[in-house]
């Protein structure tokens, strides 16, 4: 653990709060996409398959629990509520979100660090969650305005993503055996595919305006 690492699962658990209160709180799932929520309740249950087999402390487990049911949760909610489901922005989710489910994975069984069953599966949430964001990301453009909730999820989201690059950094300058470049690589990817949204998203703030996304 550095501070990195924590700073990292700091804002991805800020980020998850903040859905939650957007759904929970003003019953409504409006500018979320259940495609990207959907990609990353495969993405958790894909890499913490160790979950009930190897413990490393009690800080790593709750975080995965909460990762996993946060994200199951949301997904259920935006599906089966009875309220919420009803501002679900269909028409604009359209993003063939399998296909990046389909392509992660061929990927994680020809690119991987060790060629076992949960490797593999690691290297493909790995993978998939580099592009998870993209069916959220074209939601928004396709509706222009996004509210304040659904803009600072994404923006911690995405801080998240840039605090584990510094903390693999740090790791490769710290620690002797440190070889996660799968991680690194893909977080790049992942941090650039933000880099837009991060524009306008310190425009907004910089005018105090609405967010707006060009279409």
């Amino acid at each position: 653990m550095n501070i990195f690492r924590f700073l990292g699962d700091m804002t991805h658990l800020i980020s998850i709060l903040i859905l939650l209160l957007k759904i929970y709180a003003t019953k409504t799932c409006s500018g979320v996409s259940l495609k990207t929520q959907e990609l990353y309740a495969i993405v958790f249950v894909a890499r913490y398959l160790d979950l009930f087999t190897d413990f490393v402390s009690v800080y790593n487990y709750v975080m995965k629990l909460v990762f996993i049911a946060s994200s199951l949760a949301i997904v259920w909610c935006m599906r089966r509520h009875r309220i919420v489901r009803r501002t679900y922005d269909k028409e604009l989710d359209t993003f063939r979100h399998y296909l990046l489910v389909v392509a992660s994975f061929v990927l994680a069984l020809v690119v991987h660090e060790k060629f076992t069953f949960r490797e593999i599966f690691w290297a493909f949430s790995i993978y998939l969650e580099a592009v998870a964001i993209l069916p959220q990301l074209v939601l928004l453009q396709r509706s222009g305005n996004v509210d304040n909730l659904t803009g600072q999820y994404v923006f911690f989201l995405g801080a998240y993503r840039a605090f584990y690059i510094l903390n693999w950094i740090y790791r490769y300058i710290t620690e002797t055996h440190f070889s996660r470049w799968i991680s690194c690589v893909s977080g790049l990817v992942q941090t650039a595919l933000y880099a837009d949204f991060f524009y306008y998203y310190f425009i907004s703030w910089k005018n105090n305006a609405k967010l707006q996304l060009p279409a």
